[in-house]
Parts: structure tokens; C-alpha cells; sequence
């Protein structure tokens, strides 16, 4: 099935046309939230009602951790059945072109996560030595 990678808005338009064109070639797609119906404006629990309303398989890939510790946006994010990556602190003080180029190298780590079973939230630090860790959901 073709994954779609969506990118919330704590993360930039520009990573995520960048990393979309990687995915491409794998025959993925992504996209940010500003090019979605649900649009740049919608709340946390609205962008996951939204998700969850297609039949496309998500993974979500935000730079805001706080959605585990948000008592209705975890509850809305596990409703929803997505699968989700935070992007660790260190991605907001890096340059785009790092962030995009560490995610792609990063992929398959990522792409391997999408075979488990929703709901679930890793957090893909920022260093090659670091490996991807579990978050509760």
C-alpha cells in the first residue's frame, strides 16, 4: 500500500516537499498540512480527525512532542489509529537541508516502523549514534 507522510505544522513546508521528493521514487507521497483540506489553520485533533476520515495509510511526522502529553490529543491520536514520528528538539536548530538529508538517511529505519501495528509515536533523534526510541502513546 503507498504510505502518505504528513507533515504537521511544526515542521517546515520545505522538509516536507524535500523529503517528498525522495519518497516519490519509492512510490510514496507527502505532504504537508498546508496543502490539505483540513488546512494550515486546523487544530491538532481536527488534522487527525481529518487522517483518519481518508483510507490512505499516514505516518505522521511532527516536531512537537507535547502531542503524548496532551491528554485529548493522545487520545485523539490513538483513536485515530495513526503511526508518528517526533522529530527531536535538535531538528529545530538544524538547517533545513540537514533535517531533510538525516531523514532520508533515516528512512529505512522509518519505513520499517510503518509494518507495526497503530497506534504508535518514536522520537528519530538527531544523531547517527542515537537510535529510535519508543514514545507512549
Amino acid at each position: 500500500m503507498k504510505l502518505r507522510v504528513f507533515f504537521d505544522n511544526n515542521t517546515s513546508p520545505v522538509l516536507a516537499e524535500t523529503v517528498g521528493g525522495y519518497l516519490k521514487h519509492l512510490g510514496h507521497r507527502a505532504d504537508h498540512i498546508r496543502d490539505l483540506p483540513c488546512g494550515r489553520h486546523a487544530s491538532d485533533i481536527e488534522w487527525m480527525e481529518f487522517l483518519a476520515s481518508t483510507s490512505d495509510e499516514w505516518l505522521t511526522v511532527t516536531g512537537d512532542a507535547r502531542i503524548q502529553k496532551n491528554k485529548a490529543e493522545r487520545a485523539a491520536f490513538r483513536k485515530a489509529g495513526l503511526k508518528g514520528i517526533v522529530l527531536a528538539n535538535a531538528y529545530q536548530k538544524t538547517p533545513i537541508n540537514r533535517q531533510a538529508s538525516f531523514l532520508i538517511w533515516r528512512w529505512p529505519e522509518i519505513q520499517a516502523l510503518t509494518k507495526l501495528a497503530p497506534p504508535f509515536l518514536f522520537e528519530v533523534p538527531m544523531r547517527n549514534s542515537s537510535g529510535i526510541r519508543q514514545l507512549p502513546i
